[in-house]
């Protein structure tokens, strides 16, 4: 061990070497520290949970990518493609694709006796997955959709369900209007909430067959294709591999494919996302600089509490350097002290967050009911490391206070 080390561990432990370190000097490092670490793990978990938490059910509204027609207009009302078994099968192949699934989409309106609300009525197949939905189902079922019949059953988001005033197992009157007004009647065996407004007050969840009856589309022609990849890190490159081979590329009706991820759909919402992040670095910048603040002030404090120590060891023959590592030892031990604690906040909040939801949330403006948080240790790691280092970093220039100590004059200090 080297005479630093151990001169520190002394002092830290407070085992008859000199004078009593300021304990107030001490307590405000320790909490500058902690206060200012907890805060940065609470940051990271809140915002990246709020960002996993919006992607997330973007994404289950449309998947990660989609094949459209490439002259789509910006709208609900599509212009169909065709997608075919062997078409769906050569997009399986790729090895970042989890999961193929064909859409159609109408627009058009539901009519009470009281009231009247636009919405977007989605047809899907037999091969969609409900995972999203069913997370999010509230009461019935979600029914195994159909390409082949329709079964008029829809499932309905609680949103839509409380303006209109209906309920489970009511039938709505629902008119779509192209060449001439179509009307369907359907029945509510499913309600739903996301509580990302935006979505909830706009789709209905139908059989793909019925959708594509009203949108009057041949055998094999739909609004599109939603892919589902197993990495969303490797979203871009998916995106392009896919794109590589079908962009462009003509169906059997002379309609050209369209690839698009789904932050090319939504750019809106990904880039107010992305802003989120400017955000944590405000917010990590402001708390490591309060952490490094506080355990300056008290290293200045401990180092002029103990000048006279510092006389001795120069008299004994101790080096500047010596010393200050000495004092660099002592305030790690009290960063480390102060990051323990600081890490116990941290975790207690996220733990007691996400199995007990405490900290509540207006859906309509956050599209959630309460604070989400998630983990990461690889994130939890780097905010440790990063705190320690960068507050150390801090202390180097304030150490050299030590060489300008001389053994005589520290002798005014006794």
């Amino acid at each position: 061990m080297s005479l630093s080390l151990f001169i520190a561990r002394r002092i830290y432990r407070d085992n008859d070497m000199g004078k009593r370190v300021s304990k107030p000097a001490v307590l405000i490092a320790l909490i500058g520290v902690a206060i200012g670490l907890a805060v940065m793990i609470i940051t990271v978990s809140v915002i990246a949970g709020f960002k996993s938490e919006v992607r997330d059910k973007v994404v289950g509204f449309g998947s990660h990518i989609q094949i459209t027609n490439a002259d789509a207009a910006r709208s609900y009302e599509t212009r169909p493609i065709v997608v075919n078994d062997s078409m769906v099968a050569a997009i399986s192949d790729y090895s970042q694709v989890k999961h193929v699934q064909r859409y159609s989409t109408k627009p058009g309106m539901i009519k009470t006796a009281d009231n009247f609300q636009g919405m977007v009525l989605k047809g899907l197949g037999p091969e969609f997955d409900a995972t999203f939905f069913r997370k999010s189902l509230l009461e019935g079922e979600i029914p195994q959709f159909s390409d082949s019949a329709s079964s008029n059953h829809v499932v309905i988001s609680k949103e839509l369900a409380r303006k209109l005033q209906l309920k489970l197992g009511d039938k709505i009157d629902t008119y779509y209007i192209q060449d001439n007004i179509r009307a369907r009647r359907l029945k509510i065996v499913g309600i739903y909430q996301t509580n990302f407004t935006e979505f909830d007050n706009l789709f209905l969840l139908t059989d793909l067959c019925l959708v594509n009856r009203l949108n009057n589309w041949d055998k094999g022609q739909v609004s599109g294709v939603e892919i589902e990849i197993k990495d969303y890190k490797k979203l871009e490159e998916t995106t392009y591999q896919i794109a590589a081979d079908t962009d462009g590329q003509m169906d059997g009706y002379a309609q050209k494919y369209c690839v698009r991820n789904v932050e090319q759909i939504n750019p809106q919402i990904f880039a107010w996302l992305d802003i989120l992040d400017v955000n944590i670095w405000v917010i990590l910048f402001l708390m490591i600089g309060v952490a490094g603040f506080t355990v300056v002030s008290g290293l200045l404090i401990i180092i002029i509490e103990r000048t006279s120590m510092i006389g001795i060891l120069k008299s004994l023959g101790a080096s500047n350097t010596t010393i200050r590592k000495t004092f660099l030892w002592l305030a790690v031990f009290l960063i480390g002290r102060g990051m323990l604690w600081g890490n116990i906040i941290g975790l207690v909040f996220y733990f007691t967050q996400k199995w007990l939801g405490i900290f509540k949330l207006d859906p309509e403006t956050y599209y959630m009911d309460k604070v989400p948080v998630s983990f990461s240790i690889l994130l939890f790691v780097l905010l440790n490391v990063g705190t320690l280092l960068i507050s150390v970093l801090m202390l180097i220039g304030p150490s050299f206070l030590i060489t300008r100590i001389h053994p005589a004059n520290s002798m005014r200090y006794e």
